[in-house]
């Protein structure tokens, strides 16, 4: 009994020796693969929070810049009356015509991602009044590097003629430099903008509330 116990612990030994030989390269592999899964899961991780940060910084870089350069979220106006804003409905200049319709428009144009269409055309109001000329040429440079320039984020579309325009004036700019580009601007938002705002969330929620008021008045 002795002599065939020890023959099965004999057997036994190569057996387990196979086997712990071959768990190092289990374990390896599923090291290996936990490893893969955890530097998979790592760089996705990664990617996720670069881009993350990477939308959590232009935002506040934009609003930093809108604080600095651009007109206030929104221009201070009374309340629109009911008849105010059907009128909208008539024309774009009625739209255009007072803060509180520019306003709306504008809200609208940010759901579109198309807002410095109207910054560009208020900017351009702006330096109009100005008659000092070393404020309307840091004015017109600002403009210029905001709206104009095809490196900032801002850029409003402008043909190849008006930016040519524009670029030999800025030697020496005035007041009336951007007017063929504001223009251009004013009808691109008439012509693609307007319709589109007619029948938006924006304008019809706006109409209905004053219309409830009226009723309700």
């Amino acid at each position: 009994m002795g002599s065939e116990r020890m023959e099965m612990r004999k057997r036994q030994m190569p057996a387990a020796q196979e086997t712990s030989d071959s768990l190092p390269g289990q374990r390896g592999a599923g090291s290996r693969g936990s490893n893969a899964c955890c530097f998979c899961w790592c760089c996705c991780c990664s990617c996720s929070c670069l881009t993350v940060r990477n939308q959590e910084q232009r935002p506040r870089r934009a609003s930093h810049e809108l604080g600095r350069d651009d007109p206030p979220t929104c221009e201070e106006s009374p309340t629109p009356t009911l008849e105010e804003v059907s009128a909208w409905a008539q024309s774009f200049d009625k739209v255009m015509l007072t803060p509180a319709g520019r306003n709306a428009f504008r809200e609208f144009l940010r759901t579109e991602f198309s807002e410095e269409n109207m910054l560009f055309w208020m900017a351009c109001e702006e330096l109009k009044k100005e008659a000092n000329e070393s404020t309307i040429e840091e004015k017109a440079r600002t403009i210029y590097e905001d709206y104009i320039s095809i490196l900032s984020p801002k850029e409003v579309s402008l043909d190849s003629r008006v930016r040519e325009v524009i670029n030999r004036n800025m030697v020496e700019p005035s007041q009336h430099i951007f007017d063929d580009a504001q223009l251009q601007i004013y009808t691109l938002m008439h012509r693609d903008s307007y319709p589109r705002f007619m029948n938006s969330a924006v304008y019809k929620d706006l109409l209905q509330s004053l219309a409830e008021k009226s009723v309700e008045g």
